[in-house]
């Protein structure tokens, strides 16, 4: 899918929910987005949680 189609779509996702619920419903909007797409490259073997924690808790990952 092209990037700026997934971009309208998210945009006017974020769009009616600014408009039907409000600033709050916008924010629960673009947190299930953000936890959406996050699932969605994990499950797509393109995000390495293990190397994500590494890197937040401060870890080397490489020796």
């Amino acid at each position: 899918m092209n990037p700026t189609l997934i971009g309208l779509a998210v945009a006017a996702v974020l769009g009616w929910a600014a408009l039907d619920h409000g600033f709050g419903g916008f924010l629960l909007m673009a947190l299930f987005l953000a936890v959406g797409a996050l699932a969605g490259r994990v499950l797509e073997g393109r995000l390495d949680l293990r190397g994500l924690r590494d890197a937040l808790t401060g870890r080397r990952s490489s020796s």
